[in-house]
């Protein structure tokens, strides 16, 4: 650190500066389906994933499934990335050993994923700080917490002024929050729809009941309820998702409804991919409709999945997207 002195009393000057990194982020998900069938390839030979792009630059996984070496056969290769030059790579001969994955619940169904995250630091810079805002502070301020009043005020159903019978259970509800966060309750509550509704009473036939109240849930206080995963819920989960996503478009909640695309993108594999597509044209999901797409883009996943009955009843029901699918295939061997 350099300095320099200057004469004169008085107040001394104040001054604050921070040294911010620049930085680019992103994440690729690498599968292995079928892992047993890896098993035999040689010592010294990959399987490369598919390019992608983070922070300008393509990236690209490489996996030895029995390392690049022979003193590396037991160990699956990759590592974390460090410092890079053009063209150049890393690895990390141990990042797992085979019995250690064969044993964990990471393997599962002859499949496993890797996720490769990547920081890139573009740029270290300094900069000038408000001397107001590096001020110590004396006063605590709490943080935001009007989504837990609201979350209390349909928890307590204090004031509510509405009721929904959906299956067998009921839910009480405030018509003005209803009407704020969606045009559909606006309309059903205050709009032309409103003669329907002047008992008090709503009817919903459409909806199952754990779908509707994890709806309320979220438009009252904007986030998604807390539940307990036990284990072998994850296919109910993607269940759940798949029912929360269409109440999210029948009430247009985009945000609900972009949440629960962006859940079940990472629920696509070969038995689901077909109803998760269905799904995404019906709802003008684009982001959901490209992630089954690209999954489908791989030959092994193209041919497992037409097999199953669900891409069968998918080429029936919705002819639209298997020319979309040709065109897609067209493209890539282009």
């Amino acid at each position: 650190m350099s300095t320099s002195t200057a004469g004169g009393g008085g107040k001394p000057s104040r001054s604050s500066s921070a040294i911010i990194a620049d930085t680019a982020s992103g994440y690729h998900i690498l599968r292995i389906d079928g892992y047993s069938g890896t098993k035999g390839t040689p010592t010294g030979e990959f399987h490369k994933s598919r390019t992608f792009t983070v922070g300008g630059h393509s990236w690209f996984i490489l996996y030895y499934p029995n390392g690049a070496s022979p003193a590396e056969e037991t160990p699956l290769a990759s590592e974390e990335v460090t410092t890079f030059r053009s063209h150049s790579s890393s690895g990390y001969a141990e990042f797992s050993k085979r019995e250690d994955l064969e044993k964990s619940e990471h393997l599962k169904d002859d499949s496993f994923a890797i996720r490769c995250d990547i920081v890139i630091i573009n740029n270290v810079y300094a900069k000038e700080i408000d001397e107001e805002a590096a001020t110590p502070a004396f006063v605590s301020v709490s943080p935001l917490d009007l989504s837990a009043h609201f979350g209390d005020l349909l928890l307590t159903e204090n004031g509510a002024d509405v009721v929904f019978e959906v299956g067998s259970q009921t839910f009480a509800a405030h018509r003005c929050v209803l009407a704020a966060r969606s045009p559909v309750f606006k309309a059903e509550l205050f709009g032309t729809r409103k003669e329907s509704v002047t008992t008090g009473i709503v009817r919903i036939d459409d909806i199952e009941a754990q779908v509707f109240k994890a709806l309320l849930y979220f438009i009252y206080t904007d986030s998604l309820p807390k539940a307990k995963k036990e284990e072998g819920e994850e296919e109910e989960d993607d269940v759940m998702s798949q029912h929360l996503l269409v109440a999210a478009d029948k009430y247009n909640l985009e945000r609900l409804k972009l949440i629960y695309e962006d859940k079940l993108c990472k629920y696509i594999d070969v038995s689901t991919v077909a109803t998760i597509l269905a799904l995404a044209e019906q709802h003008h999901c684009n982001g959901l409709k490209k992630a089954c797409f690209d999954f489908l883009s791989s030959p092994t996943n193209l041919k497992a999945a037409v097999d199953t009955d669900g891409f069968k009843h998918l080429s029936r029901s919705c002819p639209a997207i298997m020319e979309d699918l040709i065109v897609m295939l067209g493209n890539l061997v282009l």
